[in-house]
């Protein structure tokens, strides 16, 4: 991968899910925020985040910024 291609930033969204028993659709209804943009962030593919969608996903998953991404050097 090229190098700036890579990221250390890490999310989480699928543990989050599967914590709460929730599904990337009904995720995405609850936060409006569509499904192709939340499985490009749950495949730590998305190259930024808005912080109203990142305050949108704290409210819903009931979870801190650091619960839904970690910091993982290579």
């Amino acid at each position: 991968m090229p190098a700036e291609d890579y990221s250390a930033i890490h999310c989480r969204l699928d543990e989050l899910l599967a914590e709460r028993g929730m599904s990337l659709t009904e995720l995405s209804r609850r936060v409006g925020v569509s499904l192709v943009n939340l499985s490009v962030l749950k495949n730590n593919r998305a190259k930024a985040i808005r912080f109203s969608t990142l305050t949108a996903l704290c409210e819903v998953l009931d979870c801190s910024v650091g619960d839904l991404l970690s910091y993982q050097p290579e």
